[in-house]
């Protein structure tokens, strides 16, 4: 169902919303709204660290740093129930990109992303947040 509601903010904020609107590509406010109380609502979701989430894990690193690419292996297969997926990529002659799915609770999946990401060697990495859509509308 949906419900109509009014809102009044000022010219200068509506202003930045129909830049990201158009940015984006959203047809109307209501859309670009509804998109945006879903990101609260994930951001929520990983907040409490008890809900069920998906994520991308994202590094790079040398494949020349010494045992690196052994480390990460053992992080990941200690974890194997909440990795769901990887992929490797050779970014050059001595660096590597690599992507792994997650899913689990948040907190387990924040531990699991900062014991990669603060390894000894990676030079980037990140979590990207994101749902499993069970609570989202």
């Amino acid at each position: 169902m949906i419900e109509r509601f009014s809102v009044s903010a000022p010219k200068a904020l509506l202003n930045i919303l129909d830049q990201f609107m158009q940015r984006s590509g959203y047809q109307n406010r209501s859309e670009a709204i509804r998109d945006l109380i879903r990101g609260l609502a994930v951001e929520e979701e990983w907040k409490g660290g008890k809900h069920e989430v998906v994520g991308t894990i994202t590094l790079v690193y040398s494949h020349d740093a010494h045992d690196l690419a052994d480390k990460l292996t053992d992080i990941q297969h200690s974890h194997y129930k909440s990795i769901i997926s990887t992929t490797h990529i050779h970014l050059d002659a001595h660096n590597c990109l690599e992507t792994l799915v997650v899913r689990g609770k948040a907190k387990k999946v924040k531990e699991i992303a900062d014991r990669l990401i603060s390894s000894k060697g990676v030079k980037h990495g990140k979590l990207v947040t994101a749902t499993t859509g069970k609570e989202l509308v």
